[in-house]
């Protein structure tokens, strides 16, 4: 299964990312983050539902929490580039003024 990311105002940009990657980024978030910051970044990777939309504000904080962890000297050089594409995704959106979009999909 692969969770599909928006890009925000670029409506043909998707993203696609496996849904044991969003499970493994959960795993270091929790280990390289804070327990302040790291809750609800936690939720959405653990449990991304069959689709969620956040509005431009929230996206903008997730874009920062999903950069510091791909950052994170902890973090393999994979993983970190699936957080790099999601932070930069949700910063698009924020960018943008639009919600930034997820959604569950059949491999």
């Amino acid at each position: 299964m692969n969770v599909a990311v928006s890009h925000g105002a670029d409506f043909f940009g998707e993203d696609r990312h496996p849904l044991k990657v969003l499970t493994a980024l959960a795993g270091y978030a929790e280990g390289c983050l804070t327990h302040a910051e790291r809750g609800p970044l936690v939720q959405l990777l653990k449990n991304p539902g069959e689709s969620e939309t956040m509005p431009p504000a929230q996206a903008a904080e997730y874009a920062q929490l999903l950069l510091k962890l791909a950052r994170h000297r902890f973090v393999k050089a994979s993983a970190a580039g699936h957080a790099r594409a999601l932070a930069d995704a949700a910063a698009r959106a924020a960018a943008d003024g639009e919600p930034w979009q997820w959604r569950i999909e059949a491999a």
